[in-house]
């Protein structure tokens, strides 16, 4: 008896585990079409707010709206960002290298103006000035 009870218990437990994610998963879903459908009002009342005004264009309804936004996601993407991210990094890491060498060129900037930079400026100007 005990042994029936415990495999009772426990598939009662794992229904409730299933229902619980079938009703996270459906929740979800609903959402995201909540957030669409809002998204859509909200390109809409952008558009008739700022568009005309600016550009002359003429109003639009949810539907057009909606399509503007599909079109732009489609266009521009859905945010999910590169999967080329080590290639980024190394290609910054190798540009980084090249400013160094470049700035390696510098190191001696603050001593030479300290030292003859105010007086070779104004000898520069002086010539300029003469030309």
């Amino acid at each position: 008896m005990e042994h029936r009870e415990r495999l009772t218990e426990k598939l009662e437990n794992r229904v409730k585990e299933i229902v619980t994610k079938v009703v996270k998963v459906i929740f979800i879903i609903i959402l995201a079409i909540g957030v669409v459908f809002l998204m859509g009002y909200v390109v809409m009342y952008l558009w008739n707010w700022l568009m005309p005004d600016l550009f002359g264009l003429s109003e639009i309804d949810y539907w057009k709206a909606l399509g503007v936004l599909v079109l732009a996601k489609i266009i521009f993407g859905f945010g999910g960002g590169s999967h080329k991210k080590s290639n980024s990094k190394s290609s910054s890491k190798k540009e980084c290298g090249s400013l160094k060498k470049d700035l390696s060129k510098w190191k001696h900037y603050e001593e030479f103006w300290d030292e003859e930079g105010e007086m070779a400026y104004e000898a520069y100007k002086k010539r300029k000035d003469m030309e």
